[in-house]
């Protein structure tokens, strides 16, 4: 009986049932084993990242990115992978996704990178951006030119337009979402950023669920997965 309501509702009011689905945007910064320096919980260990992909493939979800926003209801279990601030140590996570890669599982993620500190120490080159652009693994995306915080900047054209620029002339692909440095937001900030990308993400720590709210698309949540996740906690956080 159950079943037979479940197909009606499905049939009868298909957007409404699809508007209840909750999307995980996951969120990290280093993949690398921790050495001191920094907070231990912005790392996650390699062998527990590849563990976490290898669920994610064993249960049967997409990993998709931005440019694929459309396709979370054509999909099995969309999730979305992203990482900020573009350090020299996501190429352990580039590395890993090239392993777990097979016919029926295609991994994709996002890095968010802060286009000033391109090339730096400890952050990925213009090359090595260039290479996970060009993959079809990879989406590389702005954290801003200097990685302020946006609701004290006094110049959001800069950070917004410029590394937007600067990072499409490194990897010759479109930029098309922002990850607010340290989160922080407000409905100037979300205009802002309307002028020149589609998407800005947050770090508040929930499932993205469709509201229908003026902005909605430039306050999208971000689940945080640290240092001490365990995978019984990580398979809760995606729904399992």
């Amino acid at each position: 009986m159950k079943k037979i309501i479940l197909c009606l509702l499905l049939f009868v009011c298909p957007i409404q049932v699809f508007s209840e689905q909750r999307v995980p945007i996951l969120i990290y910064h280093s993949i690398d084993e921790f050495k001191g320096g920094g907070s231990q919980e912005l790392y996650v260990r390699p062998k527990n990242f590849e563990q976490q992909i290898s669920y994610l493939r064993e249960h049967g979800f997409t990993l998709l990115t931005f440019e694929q926003w459309k396709d979370i209801s054509k999909v099995k279990k969309p999730i979305f992978i992203t990482f900020d601030d573009g350090y020299k140590n996501n190429n352990n996570a580039f590395n890993i996704f090239q392993k777990l890669t097979n016919e029926k599982f295609k991994p994709k993620a996002t890095i968010f990178v802060i286009s000033d500190f391109i090339g730096n120490n400890n952050r990925l080159s213009a090359r090595e951006l260039r290479s996970m652009a060009s993959s079809g693994i990879i989406s590389v995306q702005s954290h801003t030119a200097t990685h302020p915080d946006l609701t004290k900047s006094g110049n959001l054209e800069y950070e917004l337009k410029e590394s937007k620029g600067k990072i499409e002339k490194i990897t010759g692909k479109p930029v098309i979402a922002l990850a607010y440095p340290y989160g922080a937001f407000n409905e100037q900030v979300a205009e802002a950023t309307k002028k020149y990308y589609r998407f800005g993400l947050t770090t508040t720590p929930e499932l993205y669920l469709e509201k229908n709210i003026k902005n909605e698309l430039y306050y999208l949540p971000r689940i945080y997965v640290k240092y001490s996740t365990t995978l019984e906690e990580f398979s809760q956080m995606v729904g399992k």
